[in-house]
């Protein structure tokens, strides 16, 4: 437990030097296509504690209507337009995997909030329980959304399966949830709330930390070999998925200031930014066929954009929007 936990703590360093590791082993060491095996079992295995921890009566509350909606306003229309716009402006060239790449980005931007949008919101004192909402709609609107989205989208590019899509998205999504949602109740009744909420809640998370850093290893084994033939790939790919990234925070960060108390607006901005690599990192490798390997290395790629972008957010939090404010007892 210490070991994952150092791992969850760390995730900065932690993602890149198994991505390093992944290059290295994929294109050196040994055959890394029997990894893609794993990938179902991996991303239920980051998955699933992430939604045992969920707080699913928090959803039913409506203080917060305006926060909610506008927050989605932004997930399934705002960002879908930027990524496709953005996917246009980069991703021009004649070969077949500027398409792809355009694919993978626009799967990011159709498929929010992933269990890292409540982690970073607390890490930056903003509102938990709104996160924790954001969350919970965003996978149930982004399972019916996404397949959709990225038939009218990217239809073109690449051949959609919208029900094969939906399928898979139901098992990286709603199989963990309901998992999950048993798993609390189960230990709640066994052991009641408080040794749930002090003994058996943290150890969570940190099992979800070591399934990202996984699936980021085993993303990055499996390309290894293309990657090192065309290092130049990894420029090409970088520069848009920055740009995405500069534009979400610059945006959201302008909305929630003028528009939200801090602890909204902190939540609101790690409730858009942080995707759910991890669930269209799994889609992109089972619902696409071989073209599913040239998109996930982009998605694989954001891991390291996203993780490391959240981290030095943190740190300007309390210039944009001020420091905590101090409880009266």
């Amino acid at each position: 437990m210490n070991a994952l936990k150092y791992i969850q703590k760390n995730l900065v360093y932690v993602i890149p030097i198994a991505m390093v590791l992944g290059l290295i082993g994929g294109g050196y060491v040994f055959n890394a296509k029997p990894l893609k095996q794993l990938i179902i079992p991996i991303t239920f295995f980051m998955v699933y504690p992430m939604m045992a921890t969920l707080n699913v009566k928090s959803i039913f509350k409506v203080e917060d209507v305006k926060l909610q909606v506008v927050t989605q306003i932004i997930n399934f229309i705002f960002v879908p337009m930027v990524v496709y716009g953005i996917g246009k402006i980069f991703f021009t060239g004649a070969d077949e995997k500027y398409g792809l790449w355009a694919v993978g980005l626009f799967l990011i931007g159709v498929l929010p909030a992933s269990g890292m949008t409540i982690s970073w919101t607390g890490f930056a004192k903003g509102n938990k329980e709104a996160a924790t909402k954001m969350l919970v709609f965003g996978l149930l609107i982004g399972a019916i959304a996404a397949p959709v989205y990225t038939k009218v989208f990217m239809g073109a590019t690449v051949d959609v399966d919208m029900l094969h899509m939906f399928k898979q998205i139901c098992i990286f999504v709603f199989v963990p949830l309901f998992a999950g949602i048993l798993t609390q109740n189960y230990l709640v009744k066994k052991h009641g709330k408080k040794a749930w909420m002090e003994v058996y809640k943290p150890k969570f998370p940190p099992f979800s930390a070591l399934g990202v850093t996984m699936i980021a290893f085993t993303a990055m084994s499996l390309k290894a070999k293309n990657i090192l033939a065309n290092p130049g790939d990894i420029v090409a790919i970088i520069i848009p998925l920055i740009v995405f990234y500069l534009l979400s925070y610059i945006l959201l960060s302008i909305i929630g200031k003028m528009f939200f108390k801090r602890e909204d607006a902190i939540a609101m901005v790690f409730g858009v930014v942080m995707r759910d690599l991890s669930i269209a990192l799994a889609i992109a490798m089972t619902a696409f066929k071989e073209q599913g390997m040239t998109i996930a290395l982009l998605i694989a790629l954001a891991y390291v954009i996203q993780i490391q972008s959240a981290a030095w957010y943190i740190k300007l939090v309390p210039k944009i929007f001020g420091p905590v404010e101090k409880t009266k007892n």
